[in-house]
C-alpha cells in the first residue's frame, strides 16, 4: 500500500518534523524546572540566597517554549491527519472500484459483510497505523531516547535505575503483544459475521418474514455478535492487566530516583533539582513505553486490516473489460 502513501510524502514528513519540536520543548522543560529549584529557589551559588527575578524570568521562557510545543504539536496532527485521511480515502475508492469488479463466484468467497467490513473498519484501522506510525511512533521515540539522555547527563548513577526498570517494561510489552496480535485477526472475523448477518437480513428482510424465520435470524444475530464481543471482551481485558503493572515499575522507578538522588545530594554529587528533573525524565520514559504498547496494539490491528484489505486489492476480477478469465469448462 505504500504507492497510495507517496502522493501524500511531503504531509509523511512534516508531521515526525513538527512533532521533534514538541518533544524538544518537553525535554527542556525538566532541566529549567530544576535551574528554579537550585538557584531561583534555594540559591546554591549564591550562598543559599533565592534569585526572585531567575525564577520569573526561568519561568517566562518555560510559558514560551510550552506554547512553540503546543503549535508543533497542533500542526503535526493537522498534517498526520492529512495524511493519513487522504490515503484511507485512496484505498477506500480503490476497495470499492475492484469490489464493484468481481463476480458474483468471487464476492461469495469473501462474503458480502466481510467485503463491508474491510472497506469500512479494516480500511480506519490502516489510517490509524499510518497516524501511529508517523506521529506517535516519533513522539514516543524520541521521549524515550531524549529522556534517557538527559537524565544520564544530569547524573549517571541515575542510569541505573533506567537499566533495572527497562527490562521489566520490555518483558511485559512483549508478552502481552505476543498475546494480543492473534486476537486482533479473530476479532476482525467476528465483525465480518456480525455485518454479514445483518447484510442478509436487511436485504432478504421479506424472505425472513415469509417463512416467519425472525427469530432464528435474532438467534443466529445474538450469536455472532455474543462471539465478537466475548473477544472484544478478552482483548481489552489483557490489557487492562498490563496498565497496573506498568504504574508499579513507574512508582518503584521514581522510589528508586529518589533514593538514589537523595544519596548523591548528601555526597555533593547531584542538586534536589537534578533529582527533580530525573524523577520527570524517569516518569516521560516510562510513560513513552506504555504509550508505545498503545501504538503496538494499533500496529499489530492495522497490520491485521492491512492484509485483509491486501486480499481484495490484489484479487483479480474475473471479469475484465467486458470479457470472462475465468474457468469456461462445463462439467456434465
Amino acid at each position: 500500500m505504500i504507492k497510495y502513501l507517496k502522493k501524500y510524502w511531503f504531509f509523511a514528513i512534516l508531521a515526525p518534523i513538527f512533532m521533534m519540536g514538541e518533544v524538544a520543548m518537553d525535554l527542556l522543560q525538566p532541566r529549567m524546572m530544576s535551574t528554579i529549584i537550585d538557584e531561583g529557589v534555594l540559591g546554591l551559588s549564591n550562598n543559599n540566597v533565592g534569585d526572585v527575578h531567575l525564577v520569573i524570568v526561568t519561568g517566562l521562557k518555560m510559558i514560551g517554549l510550552v506554547t512553540i510545543g503546543g503549535f508543533c504539536g497542533i500542526m503535526s496532527g493537522v498534517f498526520a491527519n492529512l495524511c493519513s485521511q487522504n490515503f484511507g480515502n485512496d484505498v477506500r475508492k480503490e476497495a470499492f472500484r475492484k469490489i464493484m469488479s468481481f463476480s458474483f463466484e468471487q464476492t461469495d468467497k469473501f462474503s458480502t459483510g466481510s467485503l463491508i467490513t474491510r472497506v469500512t473498519n479494516d480500511i480506519t484501522q490502516i489510517q490509524n497505523l499510518v497516524s501511529q506510525c508517523i506521529r506517535g511512533f516519533v513522539r514516543t521515540f524520541l521521549l524515550f531516547a531524549g529522556g534517557i539522555g538527559c537524565m544520564l547527563m544530569l547524573d549517571l548513577s541515575f542510569g541505573i535505575v533506567v537499566a533495572c526498570a527497562l527490562p521489566l517494561v520490555i518483558i511485559c510489552v512483549v508478552y502481552f503483544i505476543s498475546k494480543a496480535n492473534p486476537m486482533f485477526s479473530v476479532l476482525q472475523e467476528r465483525l465480518d459475521k456480525v455485518n454479514n448477518v445483518m447484510q442478509e437480513n436487511v436485504s432478504d428482510s421479506r424472505v425472513v418474514k415469509a417463512y416467519v424465520k425472525e427469530e432464528y435470524e435474532q438467534n443466529r444475530f445474538m450469536e455472532a455478535n455474543d462471539r465478537l464481543v466475548k473477544t472484544q471482551l478478552d482483548v481489552l481485558l489483557l490489557f487492562s492487566y498490563m496498565t497496573p503493572l506498568m504504574n508499579i515499575i513507574l512508582n518503584v522507578s521514581v522510589v528508586a530516583i529518589i533514593k538514589v538522588g537523595a544519596i548523591e545530594v548528601q555526597a555533593g554529587g547531584a542538586t534536589p533539582g537534578n533529582v527533580m528533573a530525573a524523577i520527570t525524565y524517569i516518569s516521560q520514559i516510562l510513560n513513552a513505553v506504555m504509550r508505545m504498547t498503545m501504538i503496538f496494539q494499533s500496529v499489530s490491528r492495522g497490520v491485521a486490516s492491512g492484509r485483509r484489505v491486501n486480499e481484495v486489492l490484489k484479487c483479480r476480477p474475473v471479469i475484465a473489460d467486458g470479457g470472462f478469465e475465468g474457468n469456461t469448462d462445463i462439467k456434465g
